[in-house]
């Protein structure tokens, strides 16, 4: 039996957002820098001669599919809840080229959910998501981890 390594990749990007409803200054539009730390486990790979000899998984390979399916989509957009007000009349996807509206609202705990989902469906079979954390100030964060569920 092999012992399970945790393996994580941070990433930077920046992004606008609003919490519709929010009774607060979040109510408006705001960006900021996000950090995002991608946690992964699995065995280190002992296949002599295999090219990712040595590792759980490659960095490049999870910094790839981060970017694929997060960071392409997220970085320098503006994302907006879909039944609020200002999403429904098309302004601002006509005149901007990344606006999202999501059917959620776009706060740290619900885009940290949705990363959740979209990374493990992409991730390969032989490694598993074990925490994730996306810092959107400096001094605040939300955070998912598999021993926190039940």
């Amino acid at each position: 039996m092999s012992d399970t390594i945790r393996v994580t990749k941070r990433f930077t990007f920046d992004m606008a957002h609003a919490l519709y409803g929010y009774d607060g200054p979040c109510k408006n539009i705001h960006g900021h820098t996000y950090h995002l730390a991608v946690t992964v486990a699995g065995v280190i790979n002992v296949q002599e001669g295999h090219p990712e000899l040595g590792l759980v998984v490659d960095f490049s390979e999870l910094k790839e599919i981060t970017r694929q399916i997060i960071l392409s989509e997220f970085d320098h957009a503006l994302v907006l809840k879909n039944d609020a007000p200002y999403s429904r009349d098309g302004f601002l996807p006509e005149h901007f080229e990344k606006v999202l509206l999501v059917p959620f609202q776009p706060s740290c705990e619900n885009l940290l959910m949705h990363f959740h989902r979209l990374l493990r469906e992409a991730l390969p079979a032989r490694i598993r998501l074990v925490a994730l954390r996306l810092d959107e100030t400096p001094t605040s964060y939300a955070e998912w981890r598999m021993e926190d569920q039940r």
